[in-house]
């Protein structure tokens, strides 16, 4: 098949898959796309299971505002060929925190430059590509947790003022990756009560918050 045929046969699976309630309760919740075939995870793994991972397809998967073809771009973009610049241009063009979560396991993840270009994301003044970078972050320290001391501290800098500063998404963002770091080591999770332990009585509700967070993590 074709680019087209592929295309027109990958919408075809997941029109005959569609789930109106869940497409239904993802609007409910905020997540707008301008289609959305409420397909399930699982089935769209199936369906991007049948193909070779290629890159014309995921570029012309990602271009759709169609929810599924967003999550389909992810599983089938190889990765020897997904340069920096097209990474950006993925941020750049990421609808919501669904994609940019599952783009960040499915595939940022499992780039050769993730770790400088998660930092890089983490740096920008876009919620979204802040949810970015510290998602993928998550999944290195999940993978690999060894970090130089001037890398954990640029690190812990940059994802305390997300979670103080950021709105919900990035706060859940970086409070998942600070979690990773401190369960890779108890150096790591020292490092982060040290950070943390003036905020107890702060008069700053997100301080707080983040102070109980760690504390929890910690069993104490």
């Amino acid at each position: 098949m074709d680019l087209h045929e592929q295309l027109k046969d990958i919408k075809t699976q997941l029109r005959l898959s569609m789930n109106g309630a869940v497409s239904q309760s993802m609007r409910e919740k905020g997540l707008v796309y301008k289609l959305n075939f409420g397909v399930e995870l699982p089935r769209i793994k199936s369906i991007a299971a049948a193909y070779e991972k290629d890159h014309a397809l995921a570029q012309a998967l990602w271009k759709e505002d169609i929810r599924e073809c967003k999550i389909l771009a992810g599983l089938l973009q190889p990765v020897d060929t997904f340069y920096p610049e097209i990474a950006d241009i993925w941020v750049d063009t990421m609808p919501n925190n669904e994609i940019a979560e599952l783009t960040s396991m499915n595939l940022f993840q499992h780039l050769p430059y993730a770790p400088a270009k998660a930092f890089q994301w983490i740096a920008d003044e876009r919620e979204l590509a802040q949810v970015c970078g510290f998602l993928t972050i998550a999944r290195l320290l999940l993978k690999k947790g060894d970090m130089s001391d001037r890398v954990a501290n640029e690190f812990l800098d940059q994802a305390v003022c997300a979670f103080l500063s950021g709105g919900y998404q990035v706060r859940s963002a970086a409070m998942a990756a600070i979690r990773r770091f401190m369960q890779h080591s108890e150096e790591h999770a020292f490092m982060v009560c040290r950070r943390v332990e003036g905020m107890k009585d702060s008069s700053q509700e997100s301080e707080q918050l983040l102070y109980g967070l760690v504390k929890d993590e910690v069993g104490g």
